[in-house]
Parts: structure tokens; C-alpha cells; sequence
């Protein structure tokens, strides 16, 4: 990596968050907005220009020498465009475009959301010294990325990896991607508790409906919260042994907001894997937890402006 500054934004269904990174990977500077999700998509931008101008209000502004973003998906980094599932204001929107002239004229490098925790497990967390590896942010939604023979592997569009789309239930509940099924619409955070709630399980007096609070329902032993994590679980081993039998990853690295359940996810997400990954090629897998923690979107975006500069692929898609 190099030693220069870079800018940095993780956008997602939930918040908008900016910073500027060092070449280590240390954040000096971080801003944060809620993500108005649903509103229109000049909305949404506002709250992007908003952290960018908080951000660039630092004197080591000056110091930045590319931007990075790291957005939930799909992406089209070859475009510059976003579109969002969580986000319906924004389809086909110009992102690259809007935040380059925002800045000044900043090369921008875009990735998927996945794609930037990637980045991230691989440069600094746990996929570090892995060269085959799956990472996914497992959250409002589901995303992921590659890393192959050593490199981050985005794909042409930014969006390879994307293990939350792979349909895993056939005839399963519609998806707001069009498809049935998929690891996200059973494994992501607000799934997880609509699947609790459906089941009879009912928030405390705090009226906390979030996975986090089933979780803790959970832990405590009730039957219907742990029945939700586990096939959540279930679902995401079926997602992450397609993937490896594909590629022949070596690791599942998982952050996001969900695997702060701890072993209320992984420990059944560990016995599911082994009635899906039963090749002999795919038996030795490992799960880890991510690393990198709640910056991982951030550091991951600029350790894909980092490398965007050093491939100068941020001028193509940045334009």
C-alpha cells in the first residue's frame, strides 16, 4: 500500500459514512449521516455531499489524493452507477460523477460493498495472508467479495462475490432483487427478525425489534429466536459452500452488524457448513469472524482508491 491519504465513503441501506484513511489504514478523520433511504435520490446525495463536506472541512483534505466508495449493490464500476437494493431512489444514479464533482475532481474508484470488506479482511483483518478468500457483510443486507490467486477480484462491474443474491430456497420468499430465495432475504439483519416475529417471538418492553435483540432472545434459550438464527445460518453455509466448490476459497470471513451475534450465528453456521461443503477440496474450509470491525467499509473503500491508483483503474472509472 502507499503512504499517501486517501478519502473514503461506505454508503449502505442504514448510513453514509466518510473518512480520510492513511496508508495504514488508520482513519484521521470520519463523518456520518443516516441514510434517508426512502426518499428520492437527491435526498440520498444530500446526505453523501453532507458527510463529504464535513469531511473536507479537515485542513488534511489537502493531503487526499484519491477518493474510494464502497456501496451496497449491485454496482456498475465500469459506469460509475449505483443501484442499490436497499435503496430505491437511487437506480442506474451517477454516483461517480456526482461525488467527483462534489470533490473537486478527486479520482474516484467504486466498488460494491462486499468488495470494500474484502479489501479490508485482506489488507488488515482476518483474511490477511489468505490468497483464495470469501468476505461478507452480513447487515441490513448480505454482500461479499473475492479475493483469487492473491488479488482482490472485484469483476468487471465491481460486483463479483456477491454471495447475498445466490438463490439458496428455490421456491423461497420473493426477493427485492426479482429473484426467490436468496441469502439475504433469509440471513440479513431485518430478516432474521421478521422471520423471529413471524415465528411468535415478541420484542421486550423496549420495543427493540432489531436481530441484535433477537439475538439476545437467543442466547437466553428462546426456542423461535434461535430457530431464525439458525436458518439464517443454514443459508448462508449453502451460500458460502457454492462459492468455495466454485473458487476454492480457503477462508469465510464474516463482518456486519449480524455477526456481532457471536456464536449464536457461528455455531450453527459452523454445523451447516458441513452437511453443504462435503467435497474433499472444500472440507477444510475455515469461518472467521471479521476483523476490521464497523471501519471495515471505510478502510476497505480506501484500500480500493490505494489500489485503484497504483493500477490507475480509478481514472477509468472516475473518468
Amino acid at each position: 500500500m502507499h503512504t499517501e491519504t486517501v478519502a473514503a465513503l461506505d454508503i449502505g441501506g442504514t448510513k453514509i459514512a466518510g473518512a480520510l484513511v492513511d496508508g495504514d489504514g488508520r482513519i484521521l478523520v470520519r463523518a456520518q449521516r443516516p441514510t434517508p433511504a426512502g426518499e428520492d435520490a437527491e435526498s440520498v446525495m444530500r446526505a453523501v455531499e453532507e458527510v463529504l463536506a464535513e469531511v473536507a472541512a479537515s485542513p488534511l483534505w489537502a493531503t487526499a489524493t484519491a477518493l474510494g466508495i464502497g456501496s451496497a449493490g449491485p454496482v456498475d464500476a465500469s459506469a460509475g452507477t449505483v443501484s442499490p437494493v436497499n435503496v430505491p431512489g437511487w437506480r442506474g444514479f451517477p454516483l461517480v460523477e456526482r461525488v467527483r464533482t462534489a470533490t473537486g475532481g478527486l479520482p474516484v474508484t467504486l466498488v460494491g460493498d462486499g468488495v470494500a470488506i474484502t479489501a479490508a479482511e485482506h489488507w488488515q483483518g482476518a483474511a490477511r495472508g489468505y490468497d483464495d478468500a470469501l468476505c461478507m457483510v452480513v447487515s441490513t443486507g448480505v454482500g461479499g467479495g473475492l479475493v483469487l490467486g492473491g488479488k482482490l477480484h472485484p469483476g468487471p462491474t465491481g460486483n463479483a462475490g456477491h454471495i447475498g443474491h445466490i438463490s439458496v430456497d428455490l421456491d423461497g420468499d420473493p426477493c427485492p432483487c426479482g429473484a426467490r430465495g436468496c441469502v439475504e432475504r433469509i440471513a440479513s439483519g431485518p430478516n432474521i427478525a421478521r422471520r423471529a416475529l413471524e415465528g411468535g417471538w415478541l420484542p421486550g418492553q423496549d420495543g427493540d425489534r432489531s436481530a441484535a435483540a433477537v439475538a439476545a432472545a437467543a442466547r437466553a434459550g428462546h426456542p423461535v429466536a434461535r430457530a431464525s438464527f439458525e436458518r439464517a445460518a443454514q443459508a448462508l453455509a449453502a451460500g458460502i459452500a457454492a462459492t468455495a466448490t466454485l473458487t476454492e476459497i480457503r477462508i469465510a470471513v464474516i463482518g456486519g452488524g449480524v455477526a456481532g451475534a457471536g456464536e449464536v450465528l457461528f455455531a450453527p453456521l459452523r454445523r451447516s457448513l458441513r452437511a453443504y461443503a462435503t467435497l474433499s477440496f472444500v472440507q477444510r474450509l475455515t469461518i472467521a469472524p471479521a476483523l476490521t470491525g464497523r471501519d471495515a467499509g471505510l478502510v476497505g473503500a480506501a484500500a480500493a482508491a490505494l489500489l485503484g491508483r497504483r493500477d490507475g483503474t480509478a481514472a477509468a472509472v472516475g473518468g
